[in-house]
């Protein structure tokens, strides 16, 4: 009797848990990657929900469809905006707008991840550089801009992280410049060697790659010491992200931002004909419209694409 009652109690708990369609923001720390951030939160809303040993990596037959909307470098930190359920379907239209972020650099050290967990590459005199030549270097990369990507980062080649073929000894080559948008970038403190940036972007740019031709613009070199994104879509730090201690089903259920419900379908009417091509047992594959992926692709620096990594 007693199994069977526990077997009741999960049963609801986890019936709970799948109800839940929607985004929400979590906090994500310095150390782990943004996928094994994903899974511990995943872990501990089944474990609540009574799953005994559950295994946040497993894809087929999931007990709880979850993604999230953009990768965050493990040496950053911040916003990770998540989907649960239908809402992993929603996270590239929800997540459309833009990023901020809080980074910290340091001039004299260039590596060759152009943050602080690379290996120093170069090192160069930064005594030149005061914050008003900073501030004025500034405007070369605000507005649209082109921007190469780092080597190391979530952008694949046939189907592999270009940072995955790297640590494996591979050559890669740079990606071309592509076309990025900063709608804002500012200094907020200047204490040489390091310098802290504000900055509002659009998705696909890299924080780190900014932070690397600034530095060669100086005249010197610089990384990424530490970043922290303090808001995705409309999301922000302060406001919505839900800690770790409250990764609970019910603080859960009180953040989640619901989906929009789906247009109507309108049919023809009495007098009105099917236009051809809408009959389904007619159509092609090429008139079928492409189905949305559950998980958006991964990009940026903390920065992203529609999501990518940086």
């Amino acid at each position: 009797m007693a199994a069977k009652g526990a077997n009741v109690v999960q049963n609801v708990g986890l019936s709970k848990l799948q109800s839940l369609n929607g985004i929400l923001a979590i906090y994500k720390k310095c150390g782990p990657t943004s996928a094994d951030v994903l899974n511990s939160f995943k872990e501990k809303l089944l474990k609540e929900a009574g799953i005994a040993n559950p295994n946040p990596r497993k894809r087929k037959k999931q007990a709880l469809k979850i993604g999230h909307g953009g990768t965050l470098d493990s040496a950053a930190s911040g916003v990770l905006v998540v989907g649960i359920g239908d809402g992993t379907k929603m996270l590239t239209t929800m997540l459309a707008g833009s990023k901020k972020y809080t980074a910290v650099g340091e001039l004299g050290k260039a590596t060759d991840t152009h943050d602080a967990t690379g290996s120093v590459v170069q090192e160069k005199s930064y005594d030149h550089v005061t914050r008003e030549t900073l501030e004025e270097h500034l405007q070369k990369f605000t507005g649209d801009i082109m921007q190469v990507p780092p080597l190391y980062s979530a952008l694949k080649k046939d189907g592999q992280r270009l940072s995955v073929l790297l640590k494996k000894g591979q050559e890669v080559e740079a990606k071309p410049a592509r076309p990025v948008t900063v709608y804002s970038l500012s200094v907020t403190d200047f204490s040489p060697p390091l310098f802290t940036l504000d900055i509002e972007c659009g998705g696909g740019f890299y924080v780190r790659s900014l932070v690397d031709d600034l530095g060669k613009a100086l005249l010197s070199c610089a990384h990424v010491r530490e970043l922290v994104r303090t808001k995705q879509g409309q999301f922000t730090l302060d406001e919505h992200t839900l800690r770790e201690d409250r990764w609970t089903v019910e603080h859960v259920t009180a953040a989640l931002q619901p989906c929009p419900p789906p247009p109507a379908k309108h049919k023809p009417g009495p007098n009105r004909k099917a236009k051809p091509g809408n009959n389904n047992n007619n159509s092609s594959s090429n008139d079928k419209a492409p189905s949305q992926p559950s998980t958006p692709q991964q990009a940026g620096d903390g920065a992203d694409e529609a999501n990518n990594k940086d």
